[in-house]
């Protein structure tokens, strides 16, 4: 998947009016936030070309938006945002979030178009994107790094990433996780 393309056809001012704040942002307001960039799409007209692209629609001190296009399926594996808070809004599709828990059930939640939610900034999470899937991803403060889980002999890893570089699926790990 391309990381990132040209946002031409974007209205970057107003994604950037829309994105002006003070202060870094809480986990659910950077939900609110990506919902309310939602409604500058035109989802009809994205490019549908190879396997998906994300398209940096702002990037200030306090927050970046990103809007990502999953043509195929894709699983981030388990990842950290390296202190930096997200909140997505999902425009079409389905996309799963799921929490990296120990000694507890799995717990995956899918979540359809129309629907957001966010994760916090220390938190480690995967999601699976289902192939068609429309999402926008708002990270607060803006991403320095992703760092990637996997498992190594048994031994928990963690590799840091660049933040607009895409991570692999976390393969060992979720077998492990049942």
């Amino acid at each position: 998947m391309a990381r990132v393309r040209d946002n031409s056809g974007m209205d970057a001012d107003s994604y950037a009016h829309l994105a002006r704040s003070d202060h870094a942002l809480a986990p659910d307001a950077c939900a609110a936030l990506a919902a309310r960039a939602a409604a500058l799409v035109d989802v009809d007209g994205l490019e549908r070309s190879g396997d998906g692209s994300a398209t940096l629609l702002w990037r200030d001190e306090h927050s970046e938006g990103w809007l990502n296009t999953w043509w195929a399926a894709r699983d981030t594996g388990f990842h950290d945002h390296d202190g930096s808070a997200v909140g997505v809004h999902v425009l079409r599709g389905v996309a799963r979030n799921e929490g990296l828990v120990y000694g507890a059930a799995r717990r995956v939640r899918a979540y359809g178009a129309g629907e957001s939610f966010s994760f916090p900034a220390t938190g480690i999470h995967r999601m699976d994107h289902e192939a068609g899937a429309v999402t926008i991803h708002v990270y607060s403060p803006p991403l320095r790094a992703i760092g990637h889980y996997e498992l190594e002999d048994g031994e928990l890893r963690r590799t840091s990433c660049a933040a607009d570089e895409p991570t692999p699926p976390s393969a060992a790990l979720s077998a492990a996780l049942g």
